[in-house]
């Protein structure tokens, strides 16, 4: 079993990872982390902190993990509500799967600037915020989006291609990574990454 690799951490990913260890809740969680000014340029630039969205009840059928909030999501503070989560949406139902279900998270919970890549600090200091996340879910299953996310599980060396279509198991839980919902809108509808998702929430849909 692997386990997940802590990020060399820098003093404010150390204070945020303290400050996420001690919420006892989901509700806990939320308010301190919508207040984080770890990376100050996120931190000047967005307009709200993205937490996540969760079932109203109940534990998660699967935790969905993308990169970081666009546009649309730093406007409204929700998740994949833009073009990629319309697709996201779409395949989940295809899939058989409904995502008031799912819990849907980043791993980087403020919008870059014009949307660049997560700097690697970027990820280390909200890494704290993500893993307290994943505890109190406690989901069995996890769907990492796009490379960013895989790597985030997986290794700083992971390449998506080589390690999609079949469950990892990371930390107890069962980690499945496949393309970004965005690649999926780039390449077109017939397109690989397109299938490649599908296919991935198909199999995850079909395991217990």
């Amino acid at each position: 079993m692997a386990a997940l690799r802590p990020p060399r951490l820098d003093a404010a990913a150390d204070e945020v990872a303290r400050t996420a260890a001690l919420a006892p809740d989901w509700a806990a969680l939320a308010t301190v982390a919508r207040s984080c000014v770890a990376c100050p340029e996120l931190a000047s630039t967005r307009q709200h902190v993205v937490v996540g969205d969760v079932p109203a009840t109940g534990r998660p059928r699967l935790v969905i993990v993308g990169e970081a909030p666009g546009a649309t999501e730093d406007e409204t503070g929700r998740p994949f509500v833009g073009k990629s989560g319309a697709l996201l949406d779409q395949l989940l139902g295809e899939a058989g799967l409904d995502r008031a279900e799912c819990a849907v998270l980043n791993i980087v919970k403020c919008r870059p600037p014009a949307n660049r890549t997560p700097k690697t600090p970027e990820v280390a200091r909200c890494s704290g915020w993500l893993r307290r996340q994943l505890e109190l879910l406690d989901a069995g299953t996890v769907l990492a989006l796009g490379l960013s996310s895989a790597k985030w599980f997986l290794g700083p060396k992971t390449v998506l291609g080589q390690v999609r279509g079949r469950p990892h198991e990371v930390d107890g839980r069962s980690v499945w990574v496949t393309y970004h919902p965005s690649a999926a809108i780039r390449f077109g509808p017939n397109g690989a990454p397109r299938a490649a998702l599908a296919a991935d929430l198909a199999a995850i849909a079909g395991t217990p």
